[in-house]
């Protein structure tokens, strides 16, 4: 069995120059899959509304729901530290993460918010996982991330770094850097969807963007083949009895 991971080893590893393997994840076989592979740590991200339960965005998703994927997901990591989303729709950040840490299981919560959202969770004995954004000055973005770290945050989550402002922040600030979209080998390490990294989704059945498998195409011919037998009469494969 791969150590258990905590706040403090992902902060070791930034010291010692170790990359952190991140995996945003919504279920319990993916989390379970993400353990064998030694991942460290695994989001689970309200992106589940768009990219898996088929919302138009992110922001429907709501607390009791992302609890329900919370739940499934600690179910099958172990070892891994696990982070959840606050989700846009939360009206109350603090109260959303309050019941994320003790119903949900989640280790740690990132939000996409002000630093004094993120002390306010930090006093109330939360690990917060601070998210935000390039696209201006380096030097504005290294005073933010400054900010959040002095708030408390444990880690930061820099999307759209770029290799200038990212190896900036990376150096200024003593808490873990990790990129999600748009992030680089500049940072101290790298998230990314898990079903994104296998090709899960109709939307990676005629992508030209290379990726680390197919599972979309394997699953399509998989449910053809399946469908083909019983329209011919024929046994199913694996079905038992």
């Amino acid at each position: 069995m791969n150590p258990k991971i905590t706040v403090a080893s992902l902060q070791d590893m930034k010291r010692e120059g170790r990359k952190i393997v991140g995996v945003v994840a919504w279920d319990t076989p993916m989390a379970e899959l993400a353990e064998r592979a030694g991942v460290d740590l695994i989001s689970v991200g309200d992106s589940v509304g768009k990219n898996l339960w088929g919302h138009a965005t992110e922001n429907e998703v709501t607390v009791d729901e992302l609890l329900v994927v919370c739940k499934a997901v600690r179910r099958g990591a172990k070892c891994a530290l696990v982070s959840c989303d606050v989700p846009a729709a939360a009206a109350d950040a603090l109260a959303a993460a309050k019941r994320l840490v003790t119903e949900g299981g989640a280790q740690m919560v990132k939000v996409l918010a002000p630093p004094d959202t993120v002390r306010a969770l930090a006093s109330a004995g939360i690990a917060v996982f601070a998210e935000f954004h390039g696209g201006g000055p380096t030097a504005e973005l290294v005073a933010h991330a400054k900010a959040l770290e002095e708030a408390g945050a444990a880690l930061l989550d820099f999307r759209h770094s770029g290799p200038e402002a990212g190896a900036a922040v990376v150096r200024a600030v003593g808490i873990p850097v990790i990129g999600g979209l748009g992030g680089g080998p500049w940072l101290d390490g790298r998230m990314r969807m898990a079903h994104a990294a296998i090709g899960y989704g109709t939307q990676w059945l005629d992508a030209k963007t290379e990726t680390y498998a197919h599972v979309s195409a394997i699953a399509l011919g998989a449910l053809s083949a399946y469908a083909q037998d019983v329209r011919a009469g024929r046994p199913l494969k694996g079905q038992r009895g």
